[in-house]
């Protein structure tokens, strides 16, 4: 198969650069050198001791004893840190001074909010005082939020009680919130009366009525008015208005509970079934993003990140932990090209932003749309991008259209790890449509059929060894049956994510998509990303999706389109896809039909959904249709049965 990179990066790092990195500092107080390379084996090679001066090198607030560090090297059992007590909030709050900018929200707008380090503490002393009745540690508080700062002191003001937090953004339907909340059983409940989208108003307030009904476990409301429309209390039965929370003024306190302590439910994004509850630790998730975003992502108290996120989607979750550094946060709620595609743009500008993360899908809509940048970016060091693989062609965009010296970061991992797999670092040169490394401390390979590591050839991913932001567990999996179903079960004691990827000679990475979507005509594995590649640099393709039927004992590839407005699905241009395809793949990578659909369907956090096509296809129901941003095209799919 023809190679979709070449040897010459498209960014290299500066001297300066690595010099000044925190990985390299990390790595000199390991007392090693060399590349990251080095680093990686070292990592996995001595694995308890990387994660114990991670905790000393960054100054974790723990209690006990950090040895041992790890009781069990496998996956049966969560024994990481058994000695160590900590609180998560606490950690996150610890850090920024008083007058620096901890929050800057934004919104589509205009309204903007700017909270300090010492206002954030301030205000989740006062939420705790009140929370403190109803949230022990153990108990759930749940946000049916916007990406505003609210939501946040919600999350550090349970941690900080003990509680465990969970979310889901304002965009989902009654059904949605229910098939997620009615397993977590809140005790609390944050959530917004309205909130803004593409320049329109949604008002939930009849929606939340119902959701208070229909929740049995839950003891109080805490209504949010961010955008000054106003509360009207009538109708609930256990509400109170968020402000009036933080009238009154108190100590801030944390309670220290055990480093597996659960912090966040998380839920898995699929389309069959009610989501599945995913529970992480305290623990984990702070020393997992302290390695992700300090050592791979290059940030510190001095920077300013954003992430294009909804709190239903993980890199919510992965953002609120840049808190730790004492870096600035910046929170955006609104659509990303509204009023323009280059809003976002303007606002990295406007705001000095040095860490900047988005989708492939967004960066495609910059594409399609032409978009115009009228500034360089002075202040853009990282463009971090996740949700589905970057194609080569993206990688062409950011350095031809936005700017040459960014290092273009693309990230996966999931909310199964609340984190990544593989990712970017700031010493390492960029390659076209390569993930940059393998994560530190990540035993990952990608195994063949036959179960052999392989290098420079497709594979399964999967990660050899456990690592502390693994889950602890799932909801109501007293067996663990789920958790073995989902990682274990394909290849006993070791983790498969459910990636079909290739590592390269040079240690980057290239996704195909997820192993359950991947097609297998004549018996011949492909990743659906190995097409869209080759559809989407095509002028009159403005999305594609790809998935396999079964018919008379093989696969058939089915290829669909959404074409650019005025544009027409002729023979010729037909023909010119196929070729397209062969050309640049394999005959076996040709789809047997191709046909033109309104919409390409995708989940919340912008994945493709060709799992639930392909259950369509194959005369099955798509049951948690909550997880699709846009359900109504599903329909035209059944046409093609």
């Amino acid at each position: 198969m023809p190679a979709i990179t070449n040897d010459t990066p498209l960014w290299t790092p500066s001297a300066q650069r690595v010099k000044n990195s925190q990985i390299t500092k990390f790595q000199t107080y390991l007392g090693q050198s060399g590349d990251y390379k080095s680093l990686h084996d070292f990592s996995i090679k001595n694995k308890t001791l990387f994660w114990k001066e991670l905790i000393e090198y960054y100054g974790v607030k723990f209690s006990g004893n950090v040895e041992p560090v790890l009781l069990e090297d496998d996956f049966d059992n969560y024994t990481w840190f058994m000695g160590v007590k900590l609180n998560f909030a606490e950690n996150l709050l610890h850090a920024g001074s008083d007058d620096h900018i901890a929050l800057n929200a934004q919104n589509e707008s205009g309204i903007s909010r700017k909270i300090s380090y010492k206002d954030l503490r301030s205000t989740v002393a006062s939420l705790n005082d009140y929370l403190k009745d109803f949230i022990k540690p153990g108990d759930v508080l749940a946000a049916y939020m916007p990406n505003i700062p609210e939501t946040v002191m919600a999350m550090l003001s349970t941690s900080a009680l003990g509680g465990v937090f969970t979310s889901t953004s304002c965009d989902f339907g009654i059904e949605g919130v229910l098939d997620r909340f009615s397993q977590s059983n809140p005790k609390v409940l944050v959530a917004a009366v309205g909130y803004e989208y593409n320049g329109k108003y949604f008002d939930l307030t009849e929606r939340l009525k119902e959701i208070e009904a229909r929740l049995p476990n839950l003891e109080k409301i805490l209504l949010v008015d961010f955008l000054g429309k106003g509360i009207e209390l009538d109708g609930f039965k256990k509400a109170i208005r968020f402000d009036d929370v933080l009238k009154i003024s108190a100590d801030l306190n944390f309670v220290q509970l055990p480093f597996s302590h659960p912090l966040y439910i998380m839920y898995s994004s699929g389309t069959t079934g009610k989501p599945k509850c995913i529970v992480h630790s305290q623990g984990g998730t702070l020393l997992g993003h302290i390695k992700e975003l300090g050592l791979q992502t290059d940030l510190t108290k001095d920077k300013k990140i954003f992430y294009f996120t909804t709190c239903g989607w993980m890199m919510w979750n992965w953002l609120m932990s840049s808190l730790y550094f004492g870096a600035e946060v910046i929170l955006y709620e609104g659509s990303p090209v509204y009023p323009s595609p280059e809003h976002y743009f303007k606002m990295i500008d406007r705001e000095g932003i040095n860490i900047f993360g988005t989708s492939p899908k967004f960066l495609k809509a910059l594409q399609d749309t032409e978009a115009n940048f009228q500034t360089e970016f002075p202040s853009l060091e990282t463009l971090l991008s996740t949700g589905s693989p970057l194609l080569p062609e993206q990688y062409d965009y950011v350095y031809e259209k936005i700017k040459k010296d960014v290092q273009l970061s693309s990230i996966s991992g999931g909310t199964d790890i609340v984190g990544c797999f593989m990712l970017g670092a700031p010493v390492v040169p960029v390659y076209r449509g390569e993930i940059q490394c393998l994560g530190l401390a990540l035993d990952v390979t990608a195994l063949d059929e036959a179960g052999n590591a392989v290098i420079d050839r497709e594979g399964e991913l999967v990660c050899r060894g456990t690592f502390p932001n693994r889950p602890i567990s799932f909801l109501n999996d007293d067996y663990k049956e789920k958790i073995k179903a989902a990682y274990f079960n394909q290849n006993p004691g070791v983790w498969t994510h459910g990636d079909f990827i290739k590592i390269t000679s040079r240690g980057g990475v290239i996704v195909y998509g997820r192993s359950d979507a991947t097609l297998n005509p004549g018996g011949v594995r492909i990743g659906t990303a190995e097409i869209y590649r080759q559809t989407e640099t095509l002028p009159f393709i403005l999305d594609s999706l790809c998935v396999g039927k079964s018919r008379d004992g093989d696969v058939d590839v089915l290829l669909f389109v959404k074409l650019k407005v005025g544009e027409e699905l002729t023979a010729e241009r037909k023909k010119l896809i196929k070729e397209q395809i062969k050309k640049n793949t394999t005959p076996r990578h040709v789809p047997r039909e191709i046909h033109v659909v309104g919409d390409i369907p995708y989940t919340r956090s912008g994945k493709k959904v060709e799992l639930a096509v392909a259950r369509i296809l194959s005369g099955k129901a798509v049951t948690n249709i909550e997880a699709i941003a846009n359900p109504e095209c599903l329909k035209e799919y059944e046409r093609f049965l």
